[in-house]
């Protein structure tokens, strides 16, 4: 049947104004235009659903039945238009947002307070981990974005450069170095260094490194996340080599950051997003502000198009 939902709104205004020249008035359309398109719902029924003897038109027992048929579909697609307008104006919504540890307090905790600010109806969940296990997240779709560092290539992702940080030393402020505006790599040992596991981007970072000396790699002391390396320093156990920000995790005024002279490292954060489905609604929204709160974002060398 040619019946759309033009032509029940048309119907049921008329109904509920009482007249042709309310409804259209209501509907915003002149009254000629109105009685074309009842007319030609008539004409599609095969039957009239107003009796013109009447002034004004009265519905027929026909068109009293067909407005209680049609009014939950009517009702459902208002509904489901407001749910979508909410949706669309992030009204409410849900973003599954995965970070690395070390993007979290400098860069992503700021703009998420501000992306959150009026939206009381949107949740978020924020996931910490290594940047290969986000990667993987994002790609099949249990995460809608995550910053991190360099994951592997896959066509299923699209990795962007967002900032990058100098590599450099952290060690608690009691500490010998703590005094010193920059330290020689050459006054580093094995022996006083923390490391982390091989799994984790600033090992991979550190083992590409020619400037790093091979010992440095197997320290004595290991820990498996940035989160326990951060408490052992603290602690007074020996310092590490981490990513500026890394460090600044917790902004921890009993641990520092002190560049190393000779060491012309740098690590890269990077917005992980999908390449072969569209972004909700909430994770295009935040990804508009962090392009405009971070304007140096830019598509990476081989990354896949979206």
């Amino acid at each position: 049947m040619n019946l759309n939902l033009r032509h029940l709104r048309a119907l049921h205004a008329v109904a509920a104004e009482g007249s042709f020249s309310a409804a259209a008035e209501r509907l915003n359309v002149v009254p000629s235009a109105l009685s074309e398109v009842i007319r030609q719902l008539e004409m599609t029924i095969g039957a009239p659903l107003f009796d013109r003897r009447t002034r004004p038109p009265a519905i027929t027992p026909l068109g009293e039945n067909f407005l209680r048929d049609t009014k939950p579909l009517l009702d459902g697609m208002d509904r489901a238009v407001s749910r979508l307008r909410q949706s669309a104006g992030l009204e409410d919504g849900t973003l599954l947002l995965g970070a690395s540890p070390s993007a979290i307090s400098e860069l992503l905790v700021p703009i998420l307070l501000d992306f959150l600010h009026n939206r009381p109806g949107l949740r978020c969940t924020l996931h910490d981990d290594i940047a290969e296990t986000l990667a993987t997240m994002v790609s099949d779709g249990r995460l809608d974005l995550a910053v991190a560092g360099r994951a592997q290539h896959s066509p299923d992702l699209r990795q962007r450069a967002i900032l990058r940080d100098p590599v450099g030393l952290a060690c608690s402020t009691d500490h010998a170095l703590a005094a010193k505006h920059a330290v020689p790599i050459d006054d580093l040992d094995a022996d006083m260094l923390i490391g982390l596991d091989s799994n984790t981007g600033t090992q991979h970072l550190l083992t590409g490194c020619p400037d790093i000396p091979r010992g440095f790699l197997t320290p004595r002391l290991q820990a498996h996340s940035t989160i326990a390396q951060l408490c052992m320093i603290r602690a007074g156990l020996g310092v590490a080599l981490l990513p500026r920000n890394a460090v600044m995790l917790f902004r921890d005024p009993q641990i520092c950051f002190i560049p190393v002279a000779g060491l012309d490292l740098w690590r890269s954060l990077y917005l992980l997003e999908p390449a072969r489905r569209p972004l909700t609604e909430a994770a295009r929204a935040f990804v508009a502000m962090l392009e405009a709160q971070v304007p140096f974002l830019h598509m990476t060398e081989g990354a896949s198009p979206a």
